[in-house]
């Protein structure tokens, strides 16, 4: 690689995993207030799998060639005009919304990064804006009250390993849906595991004997059904899936784009420098091996998060 070029994910047709390549690109060039970044990490996603099948063609069409990626850490290495937040070699995390953070440098705008507190690792950095923000908009939207009982979904997925930690520290009683492998993480993390499968809907009714206040769905529509049966009312459903069985029972459907402020980003980053609340890794990956990543993430049975190392 060249000075004069950069390395990225792209894929130019819609397909299986076998579409991803890593290929030279020209090095990326700020513009006005933006910032160049050299990536040290960047996490990966369910969502950027989906778009990238042609899953969410209509909600979330794809230009090709097409790039991937969200989430990022990295250090600056050139300022765009009128950039005053950043300087050169200042370690930063954030997001890209063109699809370009997995990638060894991106240009993005100064306004859609923060510092990296020193207490964050690179690869817990680089994985915290889409897990973090849309864990903080899933619990925003069922606006969940101290001693309230919130079942999760996926409790011990990217999104809800997050969720359930944020659930715990604003003081709600957590309901973890997930596989008994994940059990003992999710009580040491505030939850009250309960296994998915057969007798879900009894297992959930006996572990809150006092009712279910609210649920969020990080999984898949029969959870948004379940929810409604189990009498929670629509107002306090929220998923970040399953937008038509959402819009067809009346749900809520917020995502990390409702929560892509500094604000946000800035409450959940101090939350995980401080300890409060921990974002798992399960494996880092060389950006050569973004197929293989993929491959484990797509297994769907990973506990936290799957990062890419360029």
């Amino acid at each position: 690689m060249s000075p004069a070029s950069a390395r990225a994910v792209r894929f130019d047709q819609y397909g299986d995993r076998d579409v991803l390549h890593v290929t030279e690109v020209p090095m990326p060039q700020p513009t006005e207030g933006e910032v160049l970044v050299e990536v040290r990490a960047a996490g990966i996603n369910p969502g950027e799998a989906a778009i990238r099948a042609g899953a969410l063609h209509e909600r979330f069409p794809a230009t090709f060639p097409s790039g991937q990626g969200s989430d990022l850490a990295g250090v600056v290495t050139a300022l765009g005009e009128d950039v005053t937040d950043f300087g050169v070699g200042d370690e930063v995390l954030g997001f890209s919304w063109g699809r370009s953070s997995q990638a060894t440098h991106v240009a993005v705008p100064a306004s859609q990064l923060i510092p990296k507190p020193d207490a964050l690792s690179w690869e817990v950095a680089g994985s915290l804006y889409v897990v973090g923000c849309t864990a903080w908009a899933a619990v925003d939207a069922v606006a969940p009250k101290p001693g309230e009982t919130v079942a999760v979904s996926a409790a011990a997925g990217g999104v809800g390993t997050v969720a359930v930690q944020l659930l715990a520290v604003r003081g709600a009683h957590v309901l973890g849906i997930a596989s008994p492998a994940n059990a003992d993480w999710l009580t040491a993390h505030g939850a009250t595991p309960v296994p998915y499968g057969d007798h879900l809907a009894e297992a959930l009714t006996a572990s809150a004997p006092g009712g279910i206040d609210a649920f969020i769905d990080l999984f898949g529509p029969e959870y948004v059904q379940l929810a409604v049966d189990l009498g929670i009312p629509p107002d306090r459903i929220e998923t970040i899936i399953s937008f038509q069985k959402a819009q067809e029972l009346g749900t809520k459907s917020a995502g990390s784009g409702d929560a892509s402020t500094r604000e946000v980003l800035t409450e959940m980053a101090d939350l995980v420098a401080s300890g409060r609340i921990e974002i798992p890794i399960a494996a880092s990956y060389p950006l050569d091996r973004v197929r293989d990543a993929f491959a484990e993430l797509e297994q769907r049975h990973t506990r936290g998060k799957i990062v890419l190392i360029p």
